[in-house]
């Protein structure tokens, strides 16, 4: 399994009503390369089956997505995520961790 694979089968794992971030999947993987994380979900084949939209920044901003921020926002918003400014409000309570 490749890296962009085993990305994409770890962000298949965060809950509807929860989000991830680049850094914490990237650990998960045991490495530091949170850009390349955020490249393979850039590259996923897979939406929504692969739900990359739950993967935010590590200070809970949205961050971006292959089809705008403004659709990673409604999608976010449709599973119950509050969000005010691009930001995910109780960040820390919705962070899903592996």
């Amino acid at each position: 399994m490749n890296f962009n694979q085993r990305v994409w089968k770890l962000t298949k794992r965060v809950p509807k009503g929860k989000v991830s971030t680049y850094k914490e999947i990237a650990r998960k993987l045991g490495t530091k390369a949170y850009r390349a994380v955020g490249n393979a979900l850039n590259k996923n084949p897979y939406s929504p089956e692969v739900p990359c939209h739950r993967v935010v920044k590590s200070d809970g901003c949205v961050g971006g997505f292959a089809r705008g921020t403004r659709k990673k926002v409604e999608m976010l918003k449709s599973e119950g995520i509050k969000i005010k400014n691009n930001k995910i409000i109780d960040f820390r309570k919705k962070l899903y961790k592996f």
